[in-house]
């Protein structure tokens, strides 16, 4: 009687959605997607792949995750700027975080205008005072719960053309990622009490707990926006990973 000589158990085969990175990572390593190309739509790679929209989604937002695409919401996803790995907290758009979770997002504009900058904004942005720079406010829903009043202001020399989008399709944050990509970010965390009129746009009564993020971008070394993120304390965590 022969005994069979042991042999390793063959690998698991690769799952769907980790194929449908890798080739699309290869096509941007290889330089044949180069930054701020358009990638084709999740259709399109559906009939490209054979593979469920569901797997093409999760490979296309890990992807985004991971910083190599971008997606703008109702415009399609591009292929990020390229940018060094640093030690900050991974700053998302709040669309991506509750798309995430399965959810709705929507949003409510409520300013969207090109102004001077007060000495506080000046401060924060880092130029003179007077200087044109561009405000916006904004509450984004979560399946019609309101869970972010985004109050920001951005530098218009880096970003001329930030009043003329579609924030009802598209966020800030992911526009600004895709003109103007992160080099560098600040965040400050803090308990803040909200005003009536934000409680009034949060649903919140008078004395409920707030989470205030104070956020500054750097791109090439210039800020380009500062954006004042107010959450309900019920409705939001500030959830960081660490890697030694």
């Amino acid at each position: 009687m022969f005994s069979r000589s042991p042999q390793a158990n063959p690998s698991p085969p690769a799952p769907f959605y980790e194929k449908v990175k890798q080739a699309i990572s290869e096509k941007i390593a290889s330089g044949v997607w180069r930054p701020h190309d358009r990638i084709p739509s999740e259709a399109e790679l559906v009939a490209q792949f054979g593979f469920s929209r569901m797997t093409i989604n999760r490979a296309l937002r890990e992807l985004t995750d991971e910083g190599l695409l971008v997606r703008l919401q109702g415009v399609g996803t591009f292929v990020a700027e390229p940018k060094g790995q640093s030690a900050l907290f991974e700053i998302r758009s709040i669309a991506d975080e509750i798309a995430a979770r399965h959810h709705q997002h929507r949003c409510e504009v409520l300013v969207l205008e090109e102004t001077h900058a007060s000495a506080e904004q000046a401060l924060e942005l880092n130029v003179k005072e007077g200087t044109r720079v561009f405000h916006s406010i904004m509450v984004h829903f979560e399946n019609d719960v309101p869970v972010q009043i985004e109050d920001r202001c951005v530098n218009a020399l880096s970003v001329p053309e930030y009043l003329e989008q579609d924030y009802t399709r598209t966020t800030p944050h992911a526009y600004l990622s895709l003109v103007a990509p992160l080099t560098e970010g600040e965040h400050i965390v803090e308990a803040v009490r909200a005003t009536q009129q934000e409680c009034e746009l949060l649903r919140m009564k008078e004395h409920d707990p707030c989470l205030l993020i104070r956020r500054r971008t750097w791109s090439s070394s210039q800020i380009v926006s500062h954006a004042r993120l107010l959450f309900p304390g019920d409705r939001y965590r500030l959830q960081g990973h660490f890697m030694s």
